[in-house]
C-alpha cells in the first residue's frame, strides 16, 4: 500500500495520479487527518487491503502533497550510517550507535517545495530513507523490529554546515532545522510493496548532475537495528520518522566544496518509492 497526505487528507494512493480519499471511502470509520491513521495502523492496513479501488477515487497533484506523517511527535536523524559518507567526513566508523540528533518538526514539509537558504550560510544535501513508525516501541528486538514500521519515504537532511559546526560545539540540531530542511514523501510505502526492503538505491541530483548514489544495504546500522537500538533508550510512538543516513558525495566533503545556490533544482530518489524535488531560492 502506498498512503499519502493529499491536501491534508489521508489518502490511499492508486498509481501517479489517482488515489481514494479515506473517510469517504470508510464512511468515517477512518477519519481526514493522516496523522490520525498511524495510531491504528495494523487496523487501518487491513482494511485498506479490502478497498474497491473505484470508491472515492479523486486526481492527485504533487503540488498538494504534504508529508506522509506530518505531526511526528519526535523525529529523528542518524549520521555516519555509510561507510563511505564516514570516511569522506573524517570520522571513524562507529561501533555500537551512530550519532543520533533531531530535527524539529517545524522543518518538516511535503515532497515538493521552495526552500530559502539561510543568508550566510552554507547550506548541503544528504539524501536519506526515511522510516516512518506504526506503533508504540519499546525495547524490541532486531528480529521484530521490521513489525514496528508503517513504512517508508524519501527524505532530505539539509543541513546549513555553518551553523551546524560553529561553535565550541556543533549544532547539529539547529544547522539542519531551518525552514523547510526535512521534505520527505512524496507518500509512504509499506515494505510488503518493495522486491527487498533492505536493499535499496538512493540518490540525489542537483539540475541533472548526480551528486549522490547508494544503496541501503550498505547501511552500517539497518533499519532492523535502528529501530532496536533506539527503542532501547527511548519509546517510539507512531508517526515517529527515523531519518536512517545517508551515502557519500555531500557538498562539504568535496573538493573544492560544493553547496546549493539560489535557483538551482534538487532531485532525491529510493527505489521502488518515488522522488522529491526541491529549488532554492535567496534569503531576502
Amino acid at each position: 500500500m502506498r498512503f499519502a497526505n493529499h491536501d491534508g487528507r489521508a489518502t490511499i494512493v492508486l498509481n501517479d495520479t489517482t488515489g481514494i480519499d479515506v473517510e469517504s471511502a470508510s464512511k468515517g470509520k477512518f477519519g481526514s487527518n493522516p496523522a490520525s491513521v498511524y495510531g491504528v495502523w495494523d487496523v487501518f492496513v487491513d482494511w485498506a487491503a479490502t478497498v474497491n479501488p473505484t470508491d472515492s477515487v479523486l486526481t492527485l497533484h504533487r503540488s498538494r502533497l504534504g508529508a506522509p506523517s506530518p505531526e511526528p511527535r519526535q523525529i529523528f536523524a542518524i549520521g555516519l550510517n555509510y561507510r563511505d559518507h564516514a570516511a569522506e567526513s573524517g570520522f571513524d566508523l562507529p561501533d555500537r550507535l551512530p550519532p543520533v540528533f533531531t530535527k524539529f518538526q517545524s522543518s518538516l514539509t511535503g515532497p515538493d517545495t521552495t526552500v530559502t537558504l539561510p543568508a550566510g550560510g552554507n547550506t548541503d544535501w544528504e539524501v536519506e530513507l526515511v522510516v516512518v513508525i506504526g506503533r508504540e516501541t519499546k525495547g524490541v528486538g532486531k528480529a521484530e523490529a521490521w513489525g514496528s514500521v508503517a513504512g517508508l519515504a524519501v527524505g532530505q537532511d539539509l543541513s546549513e554546515r555553518i551553523s551546524q559546526l560553529q561553535g565550541p560545539a556543533p549544532q547539529f540540531s539547529f544547522g539542519k532545522s531551518y525552514a523547510g530542511f526535512a521534505p520527505v514523501g512524496p507518500w509512504l510505502v509499506t515494505p510488503d510493496e518493495l522486491s527487498d526492503r533492505d536493499d535499496l538505491e538512493l540518490g540525489c541530483a542537483i539540475d541533472g548532475d548526480v551528486v549522490q548514489r547508494g544503496r541501503t544495504s550498505d547501511l552500517i546500522f539497518d533499519v532492523p537495528e535502528l529501530i532496536s537500538s533506539l527503542s532501547h533508550g527511548v519509546t517510539l510512538y507512531p508517526g515517529d520518522l527515523i531519518f536512517t543516513g545517508t551515502p557519500a558525495g555531500v557538498g562539504l566533503a568535496r573538493q573544492p566544496q560544493r553547496y546549493l545556490q539560489p535557483g538551482e533544482e534538487l532531485r532525491s530518489w529510493a527505489e521502488g518509492i518515488g522522488e522529491i524535488r526541491q529549488v532554492f531560492t535567496a534569503d531576502r
